[in-house]
């Protein structure tokens, strides 16, 4: 497995329309998953939709102000590009770009819509953000999460669970098998994420 990038929060950046120059930078990695004949400014507007609703935590699809359209509309418009891979081809290109490239400019907002695509993908997509290292794209704090990198320790546990017999078959309740339980536990993350805490992560 690919060794991950080094972790970083991204700092938050209100929204506002995006500039000429950002949507340049963006649109090469959209220009695949438009359809065909469909007006760019459309398409400029519903990302201008999906940003403004990602820069507010846990907004409905249904709060969008009407300049952008129908809610319905941007909402399967976002679904769309969710499932072309979109958010993860952003994420992937973020973390290989230098701190001058444009796309940086939109950090904030590709990470913030990516913690909305995680309801589409799932696991997935979380596995993809924390080898990246990009917290800020994930819901919740990493520690609460799914852990990918625990795998390779995991895979070395049957070794030190043998070891833990001692020469009369017996086993020790506090060595290994606990420690087993917690990166079990670990590894899977929370089943819930309490919405203050989802709501509060940067």
């Amino acid at each position: 497995m690919p060794l991950p990038h080094s972790p970083r929060l991204t700092p938050p950046r209100p929204w506002s329309p995006l500039s000429d120059g950002e949507w340049q930078a963006l649109l090469p990695h959209l220009a695949r998953d438009l359809p065909q004949g469909r007006p760019l400014r459309d398409a400029r507007t519903r990302m201008n939709a999906i940003f403004h609703l990602a820069c507010t935590s846990g907004a409905p699809w249904h709060a969008l102000p009407a300049r952008f359209g129908k809610p319905d509309t941007v909402s399967r418009h976002f679904r769309r590009l969710t499932h072309a891979g979109l958010w993860g081809r952003l994420l992937r290109a973020l973390a290989e770009a230098p701190a001058d490239h444009p796309l940086r400019a939109l950090e904030s907002w590709i990470c913030r819509a990516a913690r909305r695509a995680h309801r589409v993908l799932g696991l997935g997509l979380v596995l993809l953000i924390r080898r990246l290292g990009l917290r800020s794209a994930l819901r919740a704090p990493p520690w609460l999460l799914p852990d990918p990198l625990l795998s390779e320790t995991l895979a070395r546990l049957p070794s030190a669970v043998a070891n833990s017999f001692g020469p009369r078959g017996g086993r020790s309740r506090t060595g290994p098998f606990r420690s087993l339980r917690h990166l079990l536990r670990d590894a899977a993350g929370r089943a819930r994420i309490p919405r203050a805490v989802a709501l509060g992560w940067p």
